[in-house]
């Protein structure tokens, strides 16, 4: 894969995060932005607002999620070196507390391989697969191996909980396809008890073959 340079990917992560925490999808100092550069990751400080990054603060870690440079990384940085670990042609990760698809998450009901049922084309086309894990406490290494587990076969997976955590081929894919995630999880709640005309098993399979995640 082609890696964008660091001055890009800093300002891209920058630019990202006070989008999605001025529309509402990332409250106070929650959510975490990586993406992979040619000689490691970048990602989000701890404790920060995506509203107002720096970014010359922004963490720097390699592979192994291991800080090499800027502030302390998120502690759920290991979220996003599992992802990278398990899906090799992809550039970017965004995880978000957004309050839909959290909402979902909690629910008790809630099926692990089929969380969300496909109501519209975009949510096949953009999320795909969506996997739920069981809860983990943030910031527990055991939750990278669950993530290890499922991350090669769904670029979207739901923590229980907690909240969705989406790879990309690059920065804008993973954002537009939380995004997409989040508006399927409000039309999830919205919908709930009302009779539902949801998309058939061909419908998909269609929508698949030719928009691959």
């Amino acid at each position: 894969m082609k890696y964008p340079g660091e001055s890009d990917a800093r300002e891209s992560i920058v630019m990202h995060g006070e989008s999605l925490h001025r529309r509402g999808f990332v409250p106070g100092s929650s959510g975490n932005i990586s993406v992979r550069i040619s000689d490691g990751i970048l990602v989000s400080p701890t404790n920060s607002c995506l509203g107002r990054l720096d970014p010359a603060r922004i963490s720097k870690i390699d592979l192994n999620g291991s800080h090499i440079a800027g502030d302390k990384p998120s502690k759920e940085a290991f979220l996003h070196a599992s992802m990278y670990g398990q899906r090799a042609t992809d550039g970017a990760v965004v995880h978000l507390h957004s309050t839909n698809a959290v909402a979902v998450s909690c629910r008790a009901d809630l099926d692990p391989e089929f969380p969300i049922r496909p109501v519209t084309p975009y949510y096949v086309m953009k999320v795909g697969k969506l996997k739920v894990l069981p809860y983990f406490p943030p910031g527990d290494p055991e939750l990278a191996h669950a993530v290890e587990a499922v991350a090669g076969r769904h670029h979207a997976i739901l923590l229980a909980n907690h909240g969705p955590v989406v790879a990309g081929s690059d920065l804008d894919s993973a954002v537009y396809a939380i995004e997409e995630l989040e508006e399927a999880a409000k039309l999830s709640l919205l919908l709930e008890g009302a009779r539902v005309n949801p998309l058939t098993a061909e419908q998909i399979a269609a929508l698949e073959k030719r928009f691959p995640n």
